[in-house]
């Protein structure tokens, strides 16, 4: 939904499982879960873009030869989230980029969100639910909850977490500035982890620089993670085009690193709300993933349970209930 309007006029408020890996350690994507046979090929739309030089040859390096099969297995997932469209206006040709991961990787045909405005949303992928629906607001009285999200939930098993918000200004940042939506920041809405909040809500930075990059390249991406476009990345206040354009730019990065080269990596792109419909585009990839198509009717409880999955930890508040997608990941190792 688009609240640019009142975000403008909001002031800004005060401030790895060895049982799980082996299930994940599968050799086919079994299941009625997934049905196989979508094309694995590239498409052959691209928006156009500024691309810079290490994005590029990183573009080389890893688009253009996933190994069918890696070492190691997934224990580390990172989500992508953008905003505000439904699968019609999304595939196959709004974001021709993204449609090519979903044909290559594995996709969702019959995924849907669970509510509206867009807080509930990330509440519950983050959270295991949706908090009795609030609107969109800055944390404060009346507008922050319990814990633990599925970031405490990492910590809590010595296992990591972080989030990168691109524009955030300072770290677990609660307010909104320029292009920065605090509502697309569910680990601000936490008080009783806004210690760990603070030390790891971070600022992305550029695909050439910042932590984002710096994590990418080290080896350090967290076992649960969230990056946050800005509002003209997200496809919130930008268009599809632009979404796709900064997907172009940062997949091939977060594929150049040795999380995503040595199979220890997933990556989700998923959106927070239709609107057109309630079915939203969902994407994953990991190596070894090849053409898989979801066609179970899945929600935002599913993604939660399938973080808690990766890190070994008991599905968090609804995501009990919701569909079990290990299956996905059975074929990656």
């Amino acid at each position: 939904m688009n609240h640019r309007a009142r975000r403008h006029s909001g002031g800004t408020a005060p401030a790895g499982p060895a049982q799980l890996r082996a299930l994940l350690a599968g050799t086919t994507l079994i299941g009625t879960f997934l049905v196989a046979g979508c094309s694995s090929a590239t498409g052959t739309g691209s928006p156009s873009a500024q691309v810079t030089s290490s994005a590029t040859t990183a573009a080389t390096r890893a688009e253009g030869s996933a190994p069918a099969a890696v070492s190691g297995r997934v224990r580390k997932i990172m989500v992508i989230m953008e905003e505000n469209h439904s699968i019609q206006q999304i595939f196959p040709d709004g974001m021709p980029y993204l449609w090519s991961l979903a044909q290559r990787y594995a996709y969702a045909s019959n995924w849907s969100d669970v509510s509206h405005p867009s807080l509930p949303n990330y509440l519950a992928i983050f959270g295991g639910s949706d908090f009795n629906n609030p609107q969109d607001c800055a944390p404060a009285a009346g507008c922050t909850y319990p814990g633990p999200s599925v970031f405490g939930q990492a910590l809590s098993r010595a296992e990591t977490a972080k989030a990168y918000e691109e524009s955030m200004p300072q770290p677990c940042d609660q307010g909104f500035a320029g292009e920065y939506d605090v509502n697309h920041n569910p680990w601000a809405y936490f008080p009783s982890e806004a210690a760990s909040c603070q030390a790891h809500d971070v600022p992305a930075g550029t695909p050439a620089v910042g932590a984002l990059a710096s994590d990418t390249h080290g080896g350090a991406l967290p076992a649960v993670g969230l990056v946050t476009p800005n509002l003209l990345h997200d496809g919130h206040d930008g268009t599809p085009a632009q979404a796709d354009a900064w997907l172009r730019t940062w997949i091939p990065v977060l594929m150049s690193g040795p999380d995503w080269r040595s199979g220890r990596l997933a990556i989700v792109v998923l959106f927070d709300e239709g609107e057109t419909t309630e079915q939203v585009p969902f994407v994953l990839m990991a190596p070894g993933l090849s053409g898989a198509k979801i066609s179970k009717p899945v929600n935002h409880y599913s993604l939660t349970r399938l973080i808690d999955k990766v890190i070994g930890a008991s599905p968090l508040r609804h995501a009990d209930g919701a569909a079990d997608m290990t299956s996905v990941l059975k074929g990656v190792r």
